[in-house]
Formats: structure tokens, C-alpha cells, sequence
């Protein structure tokens, strides 16, 4: 779990306002109660992010390379320099959302059972504000997925 892909074009608007790695360090840091990382450094290299630091678990480092990945203007992150406390016991894939979608839609098709939308939603609560409100190339975390 090093590089992450993402739409260069979709996201959030924060960069060229300033100092661009502490734009998205201060994002991630927002979520700090609910995703602490430790020793937090970020690092912008034109559309790629490196993020730096100790995550207490490896959903923690998933949602922190979600945060950073979905601004506009990044188009990978890079998270091998970001360690993991404790291990990770599930599978969670990444999806790209399409046109379309909605987060019943989604957990129909990999869990099988529409109503398991809120699981998605709490977490990728860093970057889904409303259930009602994804959009096509945003990345999200689907959690627990067994294929």
C-alpha cells in the first residue's frame, strides 16, 4: 500500500494558495481525533504527495492517502514512508466514483446489500461530508471487502 492513484482534475481546490504542503497537511491534521498520525510531514512534488509519519492503523493511513489524493491537482500519493502501528486484519479496495453513483449503489455491488452504504460512508468520513454527495473520480475506501 505505497502509491495511490487519483483524477488530477477532481477534489477539493487547495493548492496555489500558499504553501501547498501545509494545505494538505492541515487537512489531514483536521481528522487528527479520529486518524491520529504521528510526526505528520508533507511533502508536494508537483502533482504527487509524499506523506511521512506513523499512522496507528493501516485504515488510518488509508483515509490520510485519501485526503491528500482527492485535491485538485494531485494526481498520486505516496505513502510507503508512512508506517502503520497496527496491522491491518481486512482487505479495503479503493473505488474510482463513477457517474452515476451512489454509495447504496456501490455496496450493492461489492457487498451484495445496498443498506451497507453507511459503512462505506463512516469510512471515508474525511472525504464524504454528505452520503448524498459523491462525485465521479473521487477515490473512496471500501472497508472489509472479502472478494
Amino acid at each position: 500500500m505505497g502509491f495511490f492513484d487519483f483524477v488530477k482534475e477532481a477534489g477539493k481546490k487547495l493548492l496555489g494558495k500558499g504553501d501547498d504542503n501545509e494545505a494538505i497537511k492541515s487537512e489531514i491534521e483536521e481528522h487528527n481525533e479520529t486518524m491520529p498520525i504521528e510526526n505528520l510531514d508533507v511533502v508536494v512534488e508537483g502533482d504527487t504527495v509524499i506523506l511521512k509519519g506513523k499512522a496507528k492503523t493501516a485504515a488510518d493511513k488509508a483515509k490520510a492517502a485519501l485526503i491528500a489524493g482527492n485535491v485538485e491537482g494531485i494526481s498520486k500519493v505516496n505513502a510507503d514512508e508512512l508506517e502503520v502501528e497496527e496491522p491491518q486484519t481486512l482487505d479495503d479496495i479503493f473505488y474510482e466514483v463513477q457517474k452515476g453513483d451512489t454509495l447504496w449503489r456501490i455496496a450493492e455491488i461489492y457487498y451484495k446489500d445496498g443498506s451497507r452504504y453507511k459503512e462505506i460512508f463512516e469510512a471515508n468520513r474525511e472525504v464524504i461530508k454528505d452520503p448524498d454527495l459523491i462525485y465521479p473520480g473521487q477515490m473512496i475506501r471500501i472497508p472489509n471487502f472479502v472478494a
